[in-house]
């Protein structure tokens, strides 16, 4: 995939583009970006998407989460939010975030609708349970980001992803800490190139690989408070 040829969408328009703002609350500034990343899924045309800036994040740029309210209905009227840091907190000064590069927010954008995708196909006990171990537990993280990556990944949003991987880690403005958590807990370029060159739909084995490990996880977290 060409990402210049791709960004010739972000111009607003393309027909298909524009029609993934169905069911979804998207900021002006940003709206470009989220519809080209929106394109990747049409698995969520129907699924109601709350893009919301916010100044609550703390170590995070973006994050996608269900709206507690609506997980007590159907699955198909399920809410989410995908929340976005306005500035990009620097060493020496902040960026605003609609001020970074196109293909680094379309690939951060899709990595969040990767997680929308996983929440999807959980029941709503399962996104509870997730968002348990989640918080409990660090190699959970682990699992569940690069989960959301490789959903990205498998829709054709590799240059992307690369993109804000690159983004991240060659940024010399970044903290460190920040760049040694990304490195840690998400997909590395080379796991990505690798799931380009053998690109299977395997996000749902990938999905049941790590529903099958929560089990392993709560027992661990359990075995560790008693002791």
């Amino acid at each position: 995939m060409d990402i210049r040829k791709n960004n010739e969408n972000l111009t607003g328009t393309n027909t298909n583009v524009q029609s993934n703002a169905k069911h979804k609350r998207i900021p002006r500034v940003l709206q470009k970006q989220i519809l080209l990343a929106l394109s990747h899924y049409p698995e969520l045309e129907n699924t109601c998407i709350r893009f919301v800036f916010t100044r609550k994040l703390k170590s995070s740029i973006m994050a996608a989460r269900p709206v507690v309210k609506s997980l007590l209905g159907p699955r198909d009227k399920r809410v989410y939010e995908i929340l976005i840091s306005p500035n990009f907190k620097l060493k020496h000064s902040i960026l605003p975030i609609h001020q970074v590069e196109d293909s680094v927010l379309v690939g951060w954008i899709g990595h969040e609708l990767g997680h929308i995708m996983d929440y999807e196909q959980r029941s709503t006990l399962g996104v509870a349970r997730f968002g348990l171990l989640y918080w409990l537990s660090k190699r959970y993280i682990r699992k569940a980001e690069r989960v959301a990556d490789t959903f990205a990944v498998n829709r054709g949003m590799a240059p992307y992803i690369l993109a804000t991987k690159d983004f991240i880690l060659g940024h010399t403005e970044l903290p460190q800490k920040y760049k040694d958590k990304i490195a840690r807990l998400y997909l590395s370029p080379d796991d990505i190139v690798e799931l380009v060159a053998n690109l299977e739909d395997r996000n749902k084995e990938v999905r049941d690989q790590i529903i099958k490990e929560e089990t392993e996880i709560v027992e661990e977290i359990i075995s560790e408070k008693s002791t």
